[in-house]
C-alpha cells in the first residue's frame, strides 16, 4: 500500500503532460525525464536546455496527396488501327506522321477518296434515301454541316430530301458519283483529328483489309499499369511527368485493355491483368525530348483535402509512444501531443484538440 500513491502521482504526471505538456522536456520523477526525438532528424531532445534560437514553421491548411510513379514512354499516345471497309484495290496511301482533319481523304480506293467524318459510332449501314431514322443519320448530316454541305436544317436521325442534296454537293466536291448515298466505306470514322503512326497495307492490296494504325495529334504518354491501379488513372485525372529533367502535368485521356501480345498476365486472372493508359501534356511544348523517351508520371493514389499540416521535421516521437508538436508562444513553448495522418511531399496531417491553424511550431526543416 505505501508504494501506491508514489505510483499513482507518477502516473498522473505523466498523463497531464501528454494532454498539456508546458515545457519542451518535462520530468515524470525525482532523477527521470522523458527522452523526445525530433521526427525527421533523429536528435534526441533531453533536458533540461538552454535557450535556443530554433527554426520555425507555422501549421497551415492545405491540401495533401500521396502519389506513385510509374515509367512510361513519350509519344503520341495509344495506337488505333485503322480497318479498310471499301471494296476494290487500296490506290492511295498517307505517310507515316501525315496528320488528318475532318473531311480530308485519308487514302484512296480505285482511286476514289475515303474521306474522314468525326463520330462516336461507326457507319453500320448505307446513309440515302429510304433509310430509316437512327444515330448514323445525324452523325451525317453534323458532318456535312460542318463541311460546309447543309439546307436541311439542324442535325437530327431523320434522312431528308435536304440530306441527299447536301449528300450529292459534298459528293461532287470530291470528284465521285453523286448518287446521294454514303456507303459503309465511303468515309472512316474518329473521334477527331489522327495522326498516322505505322502503315500496315500496301498500295494494290484489299480494301478491306487493314489500312494503318493512328494515334492523336497532341504528344503525350503512355503508361502500363496493373489492374488494381486503375482507380489512380481515371480520365480527366491529373498526373505529373517528367521527362529529361523537365517536368509538366498531364490529364488522363484514356485506359484500355492492354494488348494480348504485350500482356502476358492476360488470362491468368484479373490481378494479373495490364492496362493502357494515354495521358494528354497539358503543355505539349513543355518536354522536348524525343519520340519514345522514358517518362516517369507521377498518379495520385489518395488526397485529403483541407486538413493541417506541418513538415515532417517538427514532429516530435515520443519515448511513451506517440507524436507531439513544440508550439512556440512568444519567449515560451509548449508541447502539445497530435495524431498523424497523411505523409506527403515532406509535410504530414496533424490533427487534435490543441492544434490550430497558424500556431509556429519548432522544426529542423
Amino acid at each position: 500500500m505505501t508504494d501506491e500513491g508514489p505510483r499513482l502521482q507518477h502516473k498522473r504526471r505523466r498523463t497531464r503532460w501528454m494532454i498539456a505538456g508546458t515545457a519542451t522536456v518535462v520530468a515524470l520523477g525525482v532523477g527521470t525525464a522523458v527522452i523526445l526525438t525530433r521526427v525527421g532528424s533523429g536528435t534526441a531532445i533531453a533536458g533540461p536546455q538552454a535557450p535556443a534560437k530554433v527554426e520555425t514553421a507555422e501549421v497551415v491548411k492545405t491540401d495533401l496527396s500521396d502519389k506513385k510513379t510509374e515509367s512510361g514512354k513519350l509519344g503520341y499516345g495509344l495506337e488505333t488501327a485503322l480497318a479498310g471497309r471499301k471494296q476494290g484495290t487500296i490506290t492511295g496511301l498517307p505517310s507515316t506522321g501525315d496528320q488528318f482533319d475532318r473531311g480530308k481523304a485519308v487514302y484512296k480506293v480505285d482511286a476514289k477518296p475515303i474521306v474522314l467524318f468525326y463520330g462516336d459510332i461507326p457507319m453500320y449501314r448505307p446513309v440515302g434515301p429510304g433509310v430509316s431514322n437512327g444515330p448514323d443519320v445525324k452523325l451525317v448530316e453534323e458532318n456535312l454541316k460542318t463541311l460546309g454541305f447543309g439546307g436541311f436544317g439542324a442535325p437530327d436521325e431523320k434522312f431528308t430530301d435536304g440530306t441527299a442534296t447536301a449528300i450529292k454537293k459534298w459528293q461532287k466536291s470530291l470528284k465521285v458519283d453523286q448518287n446521294g448515298t454514303v456507303e459503309i466505306g465511303d468515309v472512316v470514322i474518329a473521334q477527331g483529328p489522327f495522326r498516322v503512326s505505322t502503315l500496315v497495307a500496301n498500295l494494290g492490296a484489299q480494301g478491306t483489309t487493314d489500312v494503318l494504325k493512328y494515334t492523336g495529334v497532341n504528344r503525350g504518354v503512355t503508361v502500363k499499369i496493373k489492374a488494381e491501379q486503375r482507380d489512380n488513372a481515371k480520365p480527366g485525372s491529373k498526373v505529373t511527368v517528367s521527362v529529361g529533367g523537365k517536368q509538366t502535368t498531364g490529364t488522363v485521356q484514356q485506359v484500355t485493355l492492354a494488348a494480348a501480345d504485350n500482356n502476358p498476365g492476360m488470362g491468368g486472372g484479373d490481378q494479373d491483368t495490364k492496362f493502357d493508359v494515354s495521358i494528354k501534356l497539358d503543355d505539349p511544348g513543355a518536354i522536348t525530348a524525343p519520340d519514345g523517351s522514358s517518362a516517369d508520371v507521377r498518379f495520385t493514389t489518395v488526397s485529403h483535402n483541407g486538413v493541417l499540416a506541418v513538415p515532417v521535421g517538427a514532429l516530435l516521437a515520443l519515448a511513451e509512444g506517440g507524436y507531439a508538436l513544440e508550439v512556440v508562444e512568444g519567449t515560451s513553448r509548449r508541447l502539445i501531443p497530435v495524431q498523424t495522418g497523411l505523409f506527403a511531399d515532406g509535410k504530414v496531417e496533424v490533427s487534435g484538440p490543441d492544434v490550430r491553424e497558424g500556431m509556429q511550431v519548432v522544426t529542423t526543416s
